[in-house]
Parts: C-alpha cells; sequence; structure tokens
C-alpha cells in the first residue's frame, strides 16, 4: 500500500479562545466557554475523530488543564495538547503530561509550540532570541523526555539545570507521549530533525510544502531519525463546489479594509516567525489574490494569526487536493472550521466517506448490522409515528 493510499489520521481543534460565524466581526460570535468546547469535543469523539488540537497562547484556556477536563467526557478522543518550553520547568511539564497521560488511559499527544510574538512571549518571561529559543527548547526536551522515559534527570545546560529531577509515576505510553512540532525557519527544522514524531506544516502550495518536506526529512535524517509529517488546515466543505466559495466569502463577508489593515499590521510587526511570515506573503492583505493554489484559500489568514488557508470545495474537490498533499508524505490532517462545532459535522458527514474515513453513520451501520435506523432512511426529518397495536 503506497502514502497516498493510507488512510489520512484526521483531528479536529477546539477554539479556546472563542468562535463565531464570521471572522472579525462579533455579530454571531461565541465566546471562550467551557460548555462549549465540550460540545465540540464530545462531537468530535462521536463523528470520526482521531482527537483534537488544544493551542496555547494569552488569550487562550490553559491547554493541560482544558484537556483533562475534557478527557473525562470522551471515551477515545486524543489530546494534542501546546506545550511552551520557558513557561515552566521541564520537571513540572514532565509531571503535567504523566499525570494527563495516566487520566486520559493514554490519550495524550504533545505539540510544542515555541512561539513566534516576541510581546507574548515577554509576557511569559521569555526573552531569547528567535534561534535561541530553539536552542533553550533543545534543552528543556532532554530534561524533560530524560524524565518521562527514565524517571531521571540530570543537566547543567546553558538553559536549563535540573540536578537529579525525579519523576515518580510514568505515562500510560511508552516510551512517552508522542511529540509534534511545526515550525518553518532553518532553526526550527533542525530542532525538529533531532527530537519530534511527527513535523507539522501550516496549509502552504504543495511545492512549497513539498520542499519543507524535503528540508525536514533530511533534518531528521541527519540525526538518524525518521519523522512523519501532517498539515494544519481549515476547511470549507459543502455539496458543491460553488456553494463551498459562497460560504468561504460569507466567512469575511463583514470584515473591513481597515481591520485586514490592522490585522496585517500586527501579524508583520509583532511576530518573527518565519511561518507567519510565509502565512502572510501568499496574500498580503489583498482580497483579490486569496486563492493561492487550485481550491487553497487564504482568507482567514487576513485577520487570524496562525494557520491562515482553507480548502474550499465540494468533498471530491477537497479529497483530491488532500490525496495531492498525502503524496508528498502527509498522513495526518489537524482540521478546523468556523463555527467549530456545526462544522466538525458537516467534515465528518460530507468529506470522511470520500476518504473512507469512518463517520458517524458508519459506526451507527456497525452497531446496527445492515438495518436502517429510524425507518426514514436515518433521516430526522422523515420519521413517521405509528401508535402501538
Amino acid at each position: 500500500m503506497t502514502q497516498k493510499d493510507q488512510p489520512l489520521d484526521f483531528l479536529w481543534f477546539i477554539p479556546s479562545s472563542g468562535d463565531g460565524s464570521y471572522l472579525g466581526s462579533d455579530d454571531l460570535s461565541r465566546p471562550a466557554d467551557p460548555g462549549y468546547f465540550r460540545e465540540i469535543a464530545v462531537a468530535a469523539d462521536r463523528l470520526g475523530y482521531s482527537g483534537v488540537l488544544i493551542p496555547v497562547g494569552a488569550a487562550c484556556e490553559e491547554s493541560f488543564v482544558l484537556a483533562a477536563d475534557l478527557a473525562a467526557r470522551t471515551e477515545r478522543l486524543k489530546f494534542l495538547v501546546a506545550i511552551r518550553p520557558g513557561t515552566a520547568t521541564p520537571a513540572y511539564y514532565a509531571r503535567l503530561a504523566s499525570t494527563l497521560d495516566r487520566v486520559s488511559n493514554g490519550r495524550l499527544l504533545l505539540n510544542i509550540v515555541v512561539g513566534g510574538s516576541a510581546e507574548e512571549l515577554a509576557g511569559d518571561g521569555i526573552f531569547l532570541p528567535h534561534d535561541e529559543r530553539y536552542d533553550h527548547a533543545a534543552e528543556f526536551f532532554k530534561v524533560f523526555n530524560e524524565l518521562i522515559e527514565t524517571g531521571r534527570s540530570t543537566l547543567d545546560g546553558k538553559y536549563i539545570k535540573a540536578i537529579d529531577a525525579k519523576l515518580g509515576l510514568p505515562p500510560v505510553q511508552a516510551p512517552r507521549p508522542p511529540i509534534y512540532f511545526g515550525g518553518s525557519s532553518d532553526a526550527a527544522i533542525d530542532f525538529a530533525g533531532g527530537l519530534v514524531d511527527k513535523y507539522l506544516t501550516w496549509g502552504e502550495p504543495p511545492a512549497q510544502v513539498a520542499e519543507k518536506i524535503a528540508h525536514a526529512r533530511k533534518a531528521a535524517a541527519a540525526k538518524g531519525r525518521h519523522a512523519s509529517f501532517g498539515i494544519r488546515l481549515h476547511f470549507i466543505v459543502r455539496e458543491t463546489d460553488d456553494e463551498a466559495w459562497e460560504a468561504a466569502d460569507r466567512l469575511i463577508s463583514k470584515l473591513s479594509d481597515e481591520a485586514i489593515a490592522a490585522a496585517q499590521d500586527v501579524l508583520t510587526k509583532n511576530s518573527d516567525s518565519v511561518g507567519q511570515a510565509r502565512m502572510v506573503a501568499l496574500h498580503n492583505g489583498r482580497r483579490d489574490r486569496l486563492e493561492v493554489s487550485p481550491n487553497l484559500w487564504a482568507g482567514i489568514g487576513l485577520v487570524r494569526s496562525g494557520a491562515g488557508t482553507a480548502l474550499v470545495g465540494s468533498p471530491k474537490t477537497v479529497a483530491a487536493r488532500l490525496r495531492e498533499y498525502q503524496a508528498l508524505g502527509i498522513d495526518t490532517v489537524i482540521a478546523s472550521g468556523y463555527p467549530h462545532l456545526e462544522e466538525a459535522y458537516r467534515l465528518s458527514e460530507l468529506l470522511f466517506p470520500e476518504l473512507g474515513l469512518p463517520g458517524p453513520q458508519t459506526q451507527l451501520r456497525s452497531s446496527f448490522g445492515d438495518r436502517q435506523v429510524f425507518g426514514g432512511g436515518g433521516h430526522g426529518g422523515n420519521v413517521k409515528l405509528t401508535s402501538a397495536s
């Protein structure tokens, strides 16, 4: 079986800083609410997603605490929890990670976020320049991994000092929970080559993604390691291509030119992230050049930091685009869509069948065999109520 024939691993996203139906507008917005996050996690758990990404940042709920809450309310879902080196010691994070893996029965994944906003990092007490942040992270994870894998670690490093650090209780997963990471700079990719299990890229045109994957593969091989690859994308999938593009236009329909200019100013001036610069360069704040590759739309990046592109189209169209990424080596998709509760359903119901992934209908059929559920083809609107006789 070739890479492109393997089923994709699909994760969803918990919008822990809030959600909504329009970008750059308070209309139909949803504040950060733990009850809402639980709704999304429970839905993702039953809809066929393998896990959810929980982000990190000053505007977000704390990732480990939120993951622990959601783990208690779900059954199979894994939690890709963001961890930012420097906001706590590696020993403390090792205890957090081990405990979360234990209470979730081995459902923890770790996502390293070194950070690209100097202003936000300063608020967290981190003042290192861009490349040095990766040197610091390498020392951090040396201690972290040794604690998780062996229970002890000592390091007298330039950035991290730990003398006979101990971890009393190991995680469920051995030797440790898998580590994910995304970064586009040379320093980031060199760091990834020596450590991570899953290298992530934001949704760039396939040719650019191919270059990054080749670079990351070479960095891992130079250190005698092998990495697999994932992509972070938004999705706007509807029954037809025209409907999907109409939904994309609607998402930014309340976004003013002034709001775009202000957001782009912040994204370019307050970030030293190479990945963020690559996102901005796809559109340079212009509404008239948002389809940056066939069906790859950069409208979300007009005002959102980080992942700023979406695949737009019918299920067949979007599945074809995903297979192009899969042929490059991508085996994991971390997906999202606005608003996240409704779009979790829409993506599972429309796109998963095209990709051969089990969605809610597949799970129902496996539970009930070949019998039709609800008599009317399984659609609630066709249910006929009859009196018992």
